[in-house]
C-alpha cells in the first residue's frame, strides 16, 4: 500500500515532538481559566509545560491577563532546568509567530498596520510587524479611546520604521490597512469582512475558545486561512468553528498550518488581491523553545 507524503511528514514530526492538546479549565465560577500545556522536544532535547492563569478582566485593573510560568526539564536526565516567566514568553513568541506569518503572507509592499487592542500583545505585535515590513502608518483602535491615545503616545518614535502612530475611534478605519492584527479579549467580532480591503493580511490573536471570535464570518469566508495547528484550531478556534457551524465554510476552507507553508508543502498568497488570515492559538513547542533560549541566555550571563 502506498503511503501519502503527508502521512510520512506527520510521523516524522511525531518523532521530533510530543504535544498533547492543551487543557484550558474554567474556574468553578467560570470567572477565568487555568491552563496546562505539556510538551516534549528532541531539538532542543527538553520537555516541560506552560502553566498559566488567564483572567481576561485583569488589564482593566492594571494586571496582566496571563500569568504563570514555563517549567523546563532536561530530556535525558529529567533534571529541572528553569522556571521562566509565562507572561513574558507568551507575549514574545505570540508576536514573533504573527510576524513570521506576516513575513510570508502579507504583500511585500504592505506599509500600514491596523492594531486592535492596546495591551501587551498590541505592543509586541507592533514591534514584530514593523520588523518584517516597512510600516509607515499605524492605526490603533481600542474599546477605551483614552487607552488607545495613550498607546499611540507611548510608542511614538519607537518603531524600527519610525511609523506614524495614531489612535482612531472607528474600528473600520483601523481595518482599512494593509496588515491588521487583533489582540483583544473580545468575545464578539470586532473586525468585519466588509471593512477589510482586498490584499490585506490579518493576524487573529485574541480569541481562544470555540465560542469566541474577533472576526466575523464574512471575513473568514473571504480569506485564505492558515493556523498554527489544525488539531487545536478545529477544537478551540471560534473564529473558524463558528463559521463552520453556520454552514458558511467547511474544514477544507483552512489552507493548512503555518509550518507546512514554511516547508513549501502548501501555497501561500497567490495574488495581490488575496485576503490572507493567520489564526493564532499558540503551540507549547514554541513556548518551550522560547523559554529554552531565555534559559541559555541567562545561563551564559551567569557564567
Amino acid at each position: 500500500m502506498h503511503r501519502r507524503d503527508g502521512d510520512r511528514d506527520d510521523r516524522r514530526q511525531q518523532r521530533r515532538l510530543s504535544m498533547p492538546t492543551r487543557m484550558m479549565m474554567p474556574l468553578a465560577d467560570n470567572s477565568a481559566y487555568f491552563g496546562v500545556m505539556p510538551g516534549s522536544l528532541l531539538n532542543p532535547r527538553i520537555y516541560g509545560a506552560k502553566v498559566i492563569s488567564l483572567h481576561a478582566d485583569n488589564p482593566g485593573a492594571g494586571r496582566p491577563a496571563i500569568q504563570g510560568f514555563v517549567a523546563l526539564f532536561d530530556h535525558d536526565t529529567g533534571t529541572p532546568l528553569a522556571l521562566v516567566d509565562g507572561a513574558a514568553i507568551t507575549a514574545l513568541r505570540t508576536a514573533a509567530v504573527s510576524g513570521l506569518a506576516t513575513r510570508h503572507l502579507a504583500r511585500p509592499d504592505a506599509s500600514s498596520l491596523g492594531l486592535f487592542g492596546c495591551g501587551v500583545q498590541a505592543s509586541a505585535h507592533l514591534e514584530a510587524i514593523c520588523a518584517v515590513r516597512d510600516i509607515d502608518e499605524v492605526r490603533v483602535w481600542g474599546r477605551s479611546a483614552e487607552k488607545a491615545h495613550a498607546f499611540a503616545d507611548e510608542h511614538a518614535g519607537r518603531t524600527r520604521t519610525n511609523a506614524r502612530i495614531v489612535a482612531v475611534s472607528d474600528p473600520q478605519i483601523a481595518a482599512a490597512c494593509d496588515i491588521v492584527c487583533t489582540t483583544t479579549s473580545s468575545n464578539e467580532p470586532i473586525v468585519h469582512g466588509e471593512w477589510v480591503r482586498r490584499g490585506t493580511h490579518v493576524n487573529l490573536v485574541g480569541a481562544y475558545t470555540p465560542t469566541t471570535r474577533e472576526a466575523d464570518t464574512t471575513l473568514i469566508a473571504n480569506g485564505r486561512v492558515y493556523v498554527d495547528a489544525l488539531a487545536s484550531a478545529f477544537a478551540e478556534a471560534g473564529d473558524i468553528l463558528l463559521p463552520i457551524e453556520e454552514g458558511a465554510i467547511d474544514r477544507t476552507h483552512v489552507a493548512g498550518e503555518l509550518g507546512s507553508l514554511l516547508l513549501s508543502q502548501i501555497a501561500g498568497r497567490t495574488a495581490d488581491d488575496d485576503i490572507t488570515i493567520y489564526k493564532s492559538l499558540g503551540l507549547v513547542a514554541q513556548d518551550l523553545v522560547a523559554a529554552h533560549a531565555a534559559y541559555l541566555k541567562s545561563k551564559h550571563r551567569v557564567h
